[in-house]
């Protein structure tokens, strides 16, 4: 199938991936009273009172706002917030489909963090939860650090966070399947922006102690110049050795490759230079940093990528709608470092010892007991953490 071509021409079929539908009959006199004038001025009184009501007695309680200014837009970069509205409502169609959350999506015509920031702000009564989404590094780490500061409510970037865990819980298994320790890896990423950062940061969370990123300069390590804020934090606490070199120089010797940076950059040669048992994870979509077949001729071990077609989806779709029930139901305050990992360990425990192998470390996408494993993970970690609010 061509996808680009049928997936345009269902677009105009469908008119919109998602639409609004009524939970109330209003058929009667009574039935519009009931929902609405004059009966509807009592519940209204009532959030007056007490807003924690309107978890009760609106539909906020499941209804997440899907976030994006259009800055980089699923591979496409900067293509505006109105083109990036297919995307959103992809992203709220998922929501529905794998997680039972209603989510709306909002394209903001601002580049500004100022701008952002408020306008997110001013609009989060209205829903449980912001998932902000495609909005480019640096910026995103502002936006999503100064909304978490304001707001009472789980506010979470998937192109950071999302990739995280789900990564995160493929390299556990993966790490079983080569009979490696978190501990004892060394991690090469390549691709220091928003998705690079967060990853960095949640396997140093799980325990990894031996990393080293990389940009299109090469290596990061502390002191270089021209790093943004958040890679000067990582460098900091990353390549101790202060290698300064390139991503070959790099993947030399390491355990693990993680791409999320650009297509065929990573040559067989490279693979092969890694330690034995090598595990690469080539992200960039829709053309990985080096095609599955071409690692695994180098030697790598386990290979994932984030295509659909290929063995082990590293797949964000695993973790969001998920987390997002999760927090939702527990009536989260924020989504925490903890609750994220709880999401990482119980994707990853899906994935049984007799099933475990190369080609199988991470849950498919359709698999119907991920979503409310991950809801169950967070949840409970959300009320065992005292993040929850229900009564």
């Amino acid at each position: 199938m061509n996808y680009a071509e049928e997936s345009l021409k269902k677009h105009y079929e469908w008119r919109g991936k998602i639409e609004v539908a009524q939970r109330v009959e209003v058929k009667s006199k009574e039935d519009l009273s009931l929902a609405y004038t004059p009966g509807v001025a009592t519940p209204c009184l009532e959030i007056q009172k007490d807003e924690s009501k309107s978890y009760e007695l609106t539909r906020r309680w499941n209804t997440v706002a899907v976030i994006t200014d259009g800055t980089a837009v699923l591979g496409l970069g900067d293509i505006g917030p109105v083109a990036g509205m297919p995307v959103m409502e992809g992203k709220a169609l998922l929501f529905k489909a794998f997680g039972d959350v209603d989510a709306i999506p909002l394209c903001i015509k601002s580049k500004d963090v100022d701008e952002l920031v408020r306008t997110i702000y001013l609009l989060s009564g209205s829903f449980g939860g912001i998932n902000l989404e495609d909005i480019s590094a640096p910026r995103c780490f502002e936006v999503e650090r100064r909304l978490k500061e304001i707001c009472d409510i789980p506010v979470f970037h998937d192109d950071q966070h999302g990739t995280a865990i789900v990564l995160g819980a493929t390299l556990l298994n993966a790490l079983k399947v080569v009979r490696k320790e978190i501990g004892a890896v060394r991690v090469v990423i390549n691709g220091a922006g928003s998705a690079g950062i967060a990853i960095a940061s949640f396997l140093l969370k799980m325990g990894v102690r031996d990393m080293i990123l990389c940009d299109k300069a090469g290596t990061l390590y502390e002191g270089k110049e021209g790093m943004t804020f958040a890679q000067e934090e990582l460098a900091r606490i990353t390549n101790q050795e202060k290698l300064d070199g390139s991503l070959a120089d790099a993947m030399r010797g390491a355990d693990v490759f993680i791409g999320v940076s650009a297509p065929g950059i990573v040559s067989k040669e490279m693979v092969a230079s890694m330690r034995a048992g090598a595990i690469v994870f080539p992200m960039a979509n829709p053309t990985p940093e080096i095609a599955p077949d071409l690692a695994l001729e180098a030697g790598a071990a386990v290979v994932g990528t984030g295509r659909s077609d290929f063995k082990n989806q590293i797949n964000n779709v695993l973790a969001f709608p998920g987390i997002f029930r999760g927090a939702l139901d527990a009536r989260a305050s924020a989504i925490t470092e903890d609750m994220k990992l709880a999401a990482a360990y119980g994707i990853a425990s899906l994935v049984s010892s007799e099933e475990l192998s190369a080609d199988y470390i991470i849950p498919k996408a359709f698999d119907e007991r991920v979503g409310k494993t991950v809801a169950k993970a967070v949840y409970d970690c959300a009320v065992a953490t005292g993040i929850a609010r229900i009564q």
